[in-house]
């Protein structure tokens, strides 16, 4: 089957900021648009007649809460729907994958115990049912007890970071896994210049994210973001080429939503500062953007997975 593709765009920032002067409107617009998708992408997996699917995307790319949504609308449509991540399948603490420091490689696919993926999804689809494992992540062991899964002619949606990686679905019968790759697809311009492309607008979503629910600071963010990225082309990007659909979860409005977060950050670090001059630089940018409320996010939303 070949993949079904979508082109980025690149939208002109004085565009966006005159859909925000109706700013109820637009952001209904845009959350339509989003929900159209989950819905088209729910008509893609049917057609398919697969019963799994394996979901990713690069960090605050939404895919957690698009794998839920997904899973909604094709219960929606009569068909039995449920999301599995991928971290239930951790090993133990003692057999995790170190790096050259020693310390343990959380993004190294061998961190995940692929055999027992192997065998809950070959249960799933000869039975319609498997027994999960559980995942205690403040011990970083396995539990004793084990989650049952009834999914008879139903769809199981797996998330998580190496969800398009082959090891996980090799052994599986051809044609039976149906691949989704969930990512922004629209970048910003200013007088014709791209000033703020997917990457920078996940980086916003991660620090706002971990800035209200992880006790993050900015700068924890901002010094982690390197190696997020290394290990998004490593382990995520580098299987895009596998996924039959490219899910868009990008809102044209969300630049004016993160506006105001963003735009005051300038100048908080010291010019002495490692991450001074990037921060300083993400806020000028997003400034560019006129800000809608955030009171105008329905609760439902997908941008709910970052601002709660």
């Amino acid at each position: 089957m070949p993949a079904i593709w979508i082109p980025k765009r690149l939208v002109e920032i004085s565009l966006i900021n005159t859909a925000a002067e109706s700013a109820a409107s637009f952001v209904r617009h845009c959350e339509m648009e989003y929900e159209g998708r989950i819905h088209a992408a729910a008509s893609e997996v049917l057609a398919s007649r697969c019963h799994i699917v394996m979901l990713t995307g690069p960090s605050a790319s939404g895919k957690t809460t698009t794998a839920n949504k997904l899973a909604a609308a094709l219960r929606s449509r009569g068909c039995p729907s449920r999301v599995v991540s991928l971290d239930n399948f951790y090993k133990n603490l003692d057999d995790y994958p170190r790096l050259p420091d020693g310390s343990k490689d959380y993004e190294n696919i061998t961190a995940l115990d692929l055999a027992e993926i192997e065998r809950c999804l070959s249960e799933l689809l000869e039975t319609g049912e498997t027994d999960l494992p559980e995942f205690d992540f403040v011990t970083e062991m396995r539990r004793a007890e084990t989650t049952h899964l009834s999914l008879p002619g139903g769809v199981c949606i797996v998330e998580g970071i190496h969800a398009l990686n082959p090891q996980l679905t090799s052994g599986l019968p051809r044609g039976s896994v149906y691949k989704i790759y969930a990512g922004l697809r629209e970048e910003y311009s200013y007088r014709g210049q791209r000033v703020i492309p997917t990457r920078d607008i996940r980086l916003a979503r991660r620090m706002m994210r971990d800035c209200k629910f992880r006790g993050h600071s900015l700068e924890k963010t901002l010094s982690m973001w390197g190696g997020v990225c290394m290990g998004e082309d490593k382990f995520i990007k580098v299987f895009k080429a596998e996924a039959d659909l490219l899910l868009d979860t990008s809102f044209s409005y969300e630049i004016c939503l993160l506006a105001p977060f963003m735009a005051p950050l300038a100048g908080s670090l010291p010019e002495t500062h490692p991450q001074c001059e990037q921060l300083n630089s993400l806020a000028g940018r997003f400034a560019l953007a006129d800000p809608i409320p955030e009171a105008l996010v329905p609760e439902n939303s997908m941008l709910r997975e970052f601002l709660g």
